[in-house]
């Protein structure tokens, strides 16, 4: 009778604590703001490349709802703009927010920095970082698919941004395919492992790095890139990030593309507050799981029953 009065408290502790998760949650649906850059190619068929890459990912960003797309490339990628774009990001969004900084390029790296090649002046990870330090979204991400991007990990890490990078270190300096395969993984439905049309980051970074390392076993070829993802401050990069080791928690969470019906759906208000309440069960449960270990069974299966339980009736109304 004891043990079932200390489980009944702390499951009404729990939806408490659910209740407020939701109630935040739903006060307002987050934007999504993709900043796409697209490089300097040098020869004729990397700057067709990139050009082809970026718009591509601009038209795959234009898709999610409430998307704040600002884009720069060739020409007009200049390191004046790619400034100016994230200061008018930093004035704007909120700290609810989503921010995914997509670099498509040519890198290079001297031992010490990492610069982004454009036309003019470079832009070096340490300025990207400075460049991102006042915006206020609490969920950030950055895709460096550029060569040497390994290098640009050290400056660009911060706790509650997502850092991808096509390499393991500055010195794997050969053009990488990763960043193909991070296309694919917003086009492809297949990205979406777990089939709720909401694609993280952290999904969307396993699709790309399974498809480069087949890249390689099918030509034939020794690996000249080895992608990594790092979402800690200080934290190393890792190349199968694993989140019941509590790797990848930030990314786990954080969504870079909404597809399918979820696309529309998420266009109404009700239906926005319907995903927003969804996420914040789904943070609940990954925490649950992170816990498990360390909680009586029986007081693990009773939080998560209620918690599928309010997870099916949201999805539920999604559904309708």
């Amino acid at each position: 009778m004891v043990i079932a009065a200390q489980v009944g408290g702390r499951v009404r502790r729990s939806m408490k604590n659910l209740l407020a998760l939701l109630f935040l949650a739903a006060t307002a649906f987050p934007s999504t703001y993709y900043v796409n850059i697209g490089g300097l190619g040098g020869q004729e068929d990397y700057a067709q490349r990139f050009q082809s890459a970026i718009e591509e990912l601009d038209k795959l960003t234009k898709a999610t709802p409430d998307a704040k797309v600002l884009s720069a490339a060739g020409a007009n990628a200049t390191h004046a703009r790619i400034k100016a774009i994230l200061e008018e990001v930093a004035k704007t969004a909120t700290e609810k927010d989503v921010v995914v900084v997509t670099l498509i390029g040519h890198g290079t790296f001297d031992g010490e920095t990492y610069k982004f090649n454009l036309p003019g002046p470079d832009f070096t990870a340490r300025e990207l970082a400075q460049w991102l330090l006042p915006v206020k979204a609490k969920r950030q991400v950055v895709v460096n698919t550029t060569s040497s991007s390994g290098g640009s990990v050290k400056e660009l890490q911060r706790d509650g941004r997502v850092v991808i990078s096509a390499t393991k270190t500055g010195t794997e300096r050969l053009a990488p395919v990763f960043g193909r395969y991070w296309l694919e993984a917003l086009r492809d439905p297949q990205a979406d492992a777990d089939k709720n049309e909401v694609v993280t980051a952290l999904e969307a970074y396993r699709y790309a790095e399974a498809k480069v390392t087949k890249y390689f076993e099918s030509n034939k070829r020794l690996a000249t890139e080895h992608p990594l993802l790092a979402d800690t401050a200080g934290g190393e990069g890792v190349r199968v990030p694993d989140p019941s080791k509590g790797q990848a928690q930030v990314a786990l969470r954080t969504p870079v593309l909404l597809l399918g019906s979820l696309q529309k759906a998420a266009a109404t208000p009700e239906k926005q507050q319907l995903l927003a309440q969804r996420e914040a069960i789904e943070t609940q449960i990954d925490r649950l799981k992170l816990r498990k270990a360390a909680m009586p069974s029986d007081q693990y299966r009773v939080e998560l029953r209620g918690l599928l339980l309010q997870l099916a009736r949201v999805q539920k109304e999604l559904d309708q």
